[in-house]
Formats: C-alpha cells, structure tokens, sequence
C-alpha cells in the first residue's frame, strides 16, 4: 500500500526541484522544463538515486492523469479563436495532414533503423505526432514570437496532444487486440465524438453558469472550475477511453474563446496550478528513465530522432501547409519548434506496462525511444528556439494602439498584415468588436488606466500609437507611456487632430502627425508633382515597406542594373548611419535597409529580390 507520508515527501521534493529549475531558467535564459528533465535524471535511480518513482507506480499513473487534464485544459484557455481566424485553416491541417505524415513517416523510418516489430514502430510513430503545448507554451513566451505564429504551435500542441492519444491508442488496441477495417474506424470516430460532445456540453455548461446573476467568490469559482475539468475529463475516460484529453482541450478552448465573468480569475488559478503540475510529471517521468534502455536503441536512435526533427517534421509543415499564407521562414521556424513532451512520456510508460503484462516484446524500446526523443527534441527546441527565430527573422516588434476607430483598425490590420505583433485598446464596445472581426487582438478598456495598459502588454511592446478623435487624451496616454512605462519620445507616434495642438507633442519630443496637414501637404502635391502624388497615393493599393538587402546576387551591384517589377521604386537606403536617396548608380551594399514603395505585390516582389 502507498504510504501517504512517501507521497507527501515525494512531492516536497519536487516542489523544491521546481524551484530551483526555475532559478536556474531565469538565469540562463532557457525553459524551465529544460532543467526540470536534467534534475530528474540526476535524481533518478539511474544518477543519486534520490527520487525512485517505482516507489510510487500504483499513484503514478493518477497522478500522470490528474496532471494532464489540467495541463490540456490550461493550454486550451489560452486560446481565443475570435483573434486567430486566419491560423485555423493551417491549424486544421497540422493536426491532420500533419500528424498523418508523421506518423506514416515516422513509423517507416523506425522499422529501417531500429530492431524491433513494425507494430511497436507504428505505436511510436503514433506517440511522438503530438507537439506538446507543456513545452511549446514555455517556448512561445520566453522569445516573443509574433502572435500568429505562437497561437499556430499552441494550437496544434493542444489539438496533437488529443489526436497522439487517440491514433495511439487505437494502434495500441491493433496490437492487442488486433483491431482493424470497420472496428478501427468505429474506434477513432467513437473516441472523437464523445471527447468533441463532452468538452463542448461542459464548455458551454460552465459559461452559462458563470454568467448567471449571483456573486461567487474567488475561491468559490477556483473550486468550482477545478471540479468542472475532473469531471469531464473523468467521466470522458469512462465512456470512450483516451477520450478524455480531446475533451478537456475542447473544454478549455470553448472558455477561451468566450466572454465571460471570472475568466482571468480561472487563468491565473489555473497558471499556477500547471507550474506545479508541470514540475511533478516532468521529474517523476525523468526520474523513471533507465539508461539502459537507450542503450539498447544505440546510436541508430539518436540517428532516429535527429531525422524525425530534420526530416519528417518538416516535410508535416511544408506538405500541410504548402498552400497556406504563411512565409517560408515562419514554416521554417514551424519545422524546428515540435519537441515532445508529457503525453507521449507518460502514455508510452502506461503501455510499456500493458506490453509486459501480456507478454509482447518492444515495450522497454518504446519507452527509451520516446523518452530519447522527447530529451533531444526538448533540449534543441529550448535551447535553440530563440536564436534559430531571429536568424529567421519571425520575432515582430510589439506595437500597443490606443483607439480602435476607423483610423486605429486600418493601422492595426497593416501592421498585422505586415507581420507585427499589434493590439489594440478601446473603451467602445463596438469598436473592439470591428477590431476583433478582422482577427486583431483587442482590449476593452480605459487606456488611462494602468492595469489595463499592463494588461494589453505595454511592457513588452516597441511602440505605442495613439489615435483618438481627441488631442487631449492622445497627449494624455502618451505622457502615462513616458512617466509609468519609460518609453521614449521616438517610442510615441500621435494622431493629432487640431493642428494648433501639434506643438505640445512635438515639445515632449512625440512624433505627431496632423491628418489635416497631411492631407493639405498631399491634394498640393497632386499640382504640378504628379510622381510624388503617386509615391504617396500609392498606400490604398499597394505597400510601402523597408527590406534588409541580404541576396549575394544584388550585393555590389547598381540599382540600374537589377530587374525589379515594374510597378515598385526603392525609395532610401539606409547606410549605418547614413541615409541615402536611391538612384540608378548607387551601389548596394550587404545588409542596407532599401525603403520600397510598390503597387499590389510589386513590393514584396521587390523585397524577395534583396532579400534572400
């Protein structure tokens, strides 16, 4: 019998570990979950022998249990699909097409390279097709990818995570029980539709009961939530197994998505719990790994692994996405970001222990398989990620507008159309959902307050741009960005919409701009300057943009002399320090910033020959 006073230690433990991990996260700047797997394994049997979770296996699957549905859940609240309709598409794809080539690929590479039954090959080619979101999270928010790129891998960590569970345990069940035709397709679609029904009836069940008239305490709606996620979870399980993850990801993506009273109460409870949750599982599973299991793959294994990060994990993206909008070097940055995490550990121990009690061979090459690949892929994605996202160039800058009018949504949507990271902060209703139909991240609130301002991440971003119909509350959101949040003048771009008002923002060193003015300065230009009306005009239809010239066939080479479309102009090049008008005889240099203009796609046209 388990003794409880064991258990309680066992978690002390852990506790201790994962703060010390994160100590050593904030210090050398890498996840946390990466110091998490290297304490495990040194406190394992295997190491110091510190920590033996043999000890602890008639709990450890409970626990296993109870930690990924809440982990699932958390990754699912997370998830606003109103602020990703354009990702849903590539999402919907890496989550089918994707794990299908995975899996398929995944499994044919493992029944060349290693020694074992193509029946293991396949359960392992079933585990590893999940990305999961307990590492992929951390990853996100530590490099500040840009939104639509981070919401893409949470998305498909928390979706692959139920998809890995159910594939596998329906290849399980083939090995087993020798599940084929009609039966196989009975069990996919059966799992699929009581984790779909039963996520989206407590979804929908929790919202309607938070949004009733009654006051609930903190506490109250912690406790309340908590139960909702055991219960779905639980009573999934029992009704289709490996059912349950799938729902309690619906679950958590339903309360996302929605508005509703003590959501961000549910957030952070829920945050702070997963830290805990996130700890215990990650050791406990390190803590479980033999050496000699590894061993017993050899180098073939890491030859294995390396292939399914190189190889097949790119060819999942570039296949399922090959149509898509997104660039070639965020597929790139999509391709290196699929480390394996808790599920495909956890789920490989439970049917390595299943394997053995029915006398089928392969189930310790499972575990050391996957346990091989969740460290490599692990330590590379958190490692690695940072570095490999700004030499791909896929970390936007961070720009927070005050004022969704029309002027703010039309800004916004360039910008995000542009790539940036943008959110908007309005206090109208209304405008806030204009800005949101267009799947730009919005904030209702007071811009004057400073919570709200924190909240919509002015900490973190570049840039703050204020454009209200009133100069008052302009100058007064841009004095709160300098006083409260450090940033600077050039920092701070105004409209100003009285231009006898533009002196006191240029006086506190605001860059401002008056639409009156502007429109005076271009109708003047449309007189006798009809080249230079054009250059400005040109913003209805087409783009104006900078570009770093990084292409060896343009380096040393005279604008005259380089074929661009048609319907595009380089503008300025920016030297070092220097600004340079551009003319037919200008040489150009390796890394100056060219300014186009250009029509349609003339612009980016003009970018894809500079750059490269």
């Amino acid at each position: 019998m388990l003794d409880p006073i064991l258990l309680l230690g066992l978690v002390v433990s852990v506790l201790v570990m994962s703060l010390a991990a994160r100590a050593l996260s904030y210090y050398f700047r890498l996840p946390f979950i990466i110091f998490l797997l290297i304490e495990g394994i040194i406190a394992g049997p295997e190491v110091l022998n510190l920590l033996d979770p043999s000890l602890y296996i008639e709990g450890l699957s409970a626990i296993v249990a109870i930690s990924i549905s809440v982990i699932v859940f958390d990754g699912g609240l997370h998830i606003d699909l109103k602020h990703i309709r354009m990702v849903q598409e590539s999402v919907l794809k890496l989550t089918t097409i994707g794990v299908l080539v995975t899996f398929l690929g995944t499994t044919a590479l493992t029944s060349i390279l290693i020694d074992i039954p193509l029946e293991i090959a396949a359960l392992f080619g079933a585990l590893v097709t999940a990305t999961g979101p307990t590492v992929i999270t951390p990853i996100v928010r530590n490099i500040q990818i840009s939104h639509r790129l981070g919401k893409i891998l949470e998305l498909e960590g928390v979706l692959n995570d139920a998809a890995s569970v159910i594939l596998a345990a329906m290849v399980f069940e083939w090995v087993a029980a020798e599940l084929s035709g009609t039966d196989a397709v009975i069990f996919i679609f059966y799992r699929l539709g009581i984790g779909i029904a039963l996520g989206s009836l407590s979804g929908f069940a929790l919202r309607w009961f938070f949004t009733r008239k009654i006051a609930f305490s903190k506490q109250t709606v912690r406790l309340v939530s908590l139960t909702a996620v055991f219960a779905c979870f639980v009573l999934s399980e029992c009704l289709g197994n490996e059912s349950g993850i799938l729902a309690v990801a619906i679950f958590g993506i339903i309360l996302g998505t929605s508005e509703f009273p003590y959501k961000e109460t549910i957030k952070e409870f829920k945050g702070d719990i997963v830290t805990v949750m996130l700890s215990l599982i990650f050791i406990l599973l390190a803590a479980m790994l033999e050496f000699e299991d590894i061993q017993r793959i050899g180098v073939s294994g890491i030859v294995l692994v390396l292939l399914l990060v190189f190889v097949i994990r790119p060819m999942a993206v570039f296949i399922s996405m090959w149509n898509s909008q997104i660039r070639t070097n965020e597929k790139l940055f999509l391709s290196f970001i699929g480390p394996r995490g808790v599920v495909p550990t956890s789920v490989a121990t439970y049917f390595a222990i299943k394997l053995d009690s029915m006398g089928i061979l392969g189930g310790q090459s499972l575990v050391g398989l996957v346990f091989l690949t969740v460290i490599i892929t692990v330590f590379l994605s958190g490692s690695l990620s940072k570095k490999v996202a700004e030499m791909l160039e896929v970390i936007p800058m961070e720009i927070l507008i005050i004022g969704g009018g029309k002027v703010g949504r039309i800004l916004a949507e360039r910008f995000d159309r542009r790539g940036e990271n943008v959110i908007v902060v309005d206090i109208s209703e209304s405008n806030c959902k204009k800005c949101m139909e267009l799947g730009i991240r919005t904030i209702q609130g007071d811009a004057g307050d400073v919570n709200i301002m924190k909240k919509a991440g002015i900490e973190h971003a570049k840039y703050v741009v204020t454009t209200t119909n009133k100069d008052d509350t302009n100058l007064l959101f841009c004095q709160i960005a300098k006083t409260c949040f450090g940033f600077r003048g050039d920092q701070l771009v105004a409209r100003v919409n009285e231009i006898e008002n533009l002196q006191a923002f240029w006086n506190l060193g605001i860059r401002a701009i008056s639409p009156s003015m502007t429109t005076a300065v271009m109708l003047e230009n449309m007189i006798g300057r009809p080249h230079l009306f054009s250059m400005c005009e040109v913003g209805g239809e087409g783009e104006m943009m900078e570009v770093k010239v990084t292409n060896p066939r343009v380096v040393g080479r005279a604008i005259k002399d380089i074929q661009f479309p048609e319907k595009s102009l380089l503008v300025m090049v920016q030297r070092g320090s220097d600004s340079i008008i551009a003319h037919g005889s200008l040489v150009l240099e390796y890394e100056d910033i060219v300014t186009i203009i250009g029509e349609g796609d003339a612009a980016k046209q003009t970018a894809s020959i500079l750059y490269k």
